[in-house]
């Protein structure tokens, strides 16, 4: 075979190529994908831990996450902003409870020198305590920020038609919807720890609605019914509307008498 066929076979060979090259459709492939654009983003303050009601919070507890410039709220702590956070909020108390992951909000710190209970106690409330008996205590389930109502039972003398003196019980919701602040104590839920079977129980209470409780408690024994957690913010805390009377047996020259106080309003 002479020089001149050996060339004219390979510039076939090469054509033959170029053409199922071009044949294949590669130049028909659509380009790749162009690259997806980020989307802004922003450091803010979260729980690394879960933090309790009542906790002193520590700089271990808090660390910074990425988040999503457009859903992160206002309310939210940025490092751009606060770089600091960390250490500036170490020793605050939290009045609410942070889950792990949980932006950290300052409206749910606070700075105090006085001790929890004063700490999360909201402006205009009151901290007040009672006994209860262990078995008025909703079987040991009531645990700190609960809501409850408040029962009050008395045992009442009423004359029958012969006029004899019967025991009558009477009970009835002197207090409603009010929050639950500790059981004997115990500001939060331990771990493990599934019920809190008390003898003390804090409430948070109005002004006026601390009168009330006073006055229940030295007519007769309060019990506690917890709320379900539906209805909690159904109605605001009231407190109910009562005139209570009690007998004082007075002796004057000798002569036993029964004189009823003036009604109060509950």
């Amino acid at each position: 075979m002479n020089t001149a066929r050996i060339v004219v076979l390979a510039i076939a060979l090469g054509a033959g190529g170029v053409a199922a090259y071009l044949a294949s459709g590669f130049d028909n492939k659509p380009p790749p994908p162009a690259p997806v654009a980020q989307l802004p983003t922003v450091d803010v303050l979260i729980a690394k831990s879960d933090i309790g009601l009542g906790q002193t919070v520590k700089a271990e507890d808090l660390q910074w996450q990425t988040w999503p410039a457009a859903s992160a709220s206002n309310s939210f702590i940025r490092r751009n902003e606060r770089p600091d956070a960390t250490t500036q909020l170490a020793g605050s108390i939290a009045r609410g409870p942070f889950i792990a992951g949980e932006p950290i909000r300052e409206q749910k710190l606070v700075k105090s020198d006085s001790g929890f209970m004063a700490a999360i106690l909201p402006t205009g409330m009151r901290a007040v305590s009672t006994e209860i008996a262990p078995e008025t205590g909703a079987g040991g389930f009531i645990l700190p920020n609960d809501r409850v109502d408040v029962l009050l039972t008395r045992h009442l003398k009423n004359p029958d038609a012969k006029g004899d003196e019967q025991d009558v019980v009477k009970s009835e919701v002197v207090l409603s919807n009010v929050r639950v602040l500790a059981i004997d104590q115990a500001p939060k839920e331990k771990d493990g720890q599934n019920a809190v079977i008390g003898k003390t129980v804090t409430l948070e209470l109005k002004p006026e609605q601390t009168v009330t409780l006073a006055a229940a408690r030295q007519a007769g024994s309060l019990s506690l019914a917890l709320r379900s957690i539906a209805d909690a913010n159904a109605v605001e805390n009231v407190i109910k509307e009562e005139k209570v009377t009690q007998n004082i047996n007075v002796v004057r020259f000798g002569i036993p008498s029964t004189t009823t106080t003036a009604p109060t309003q509950q």
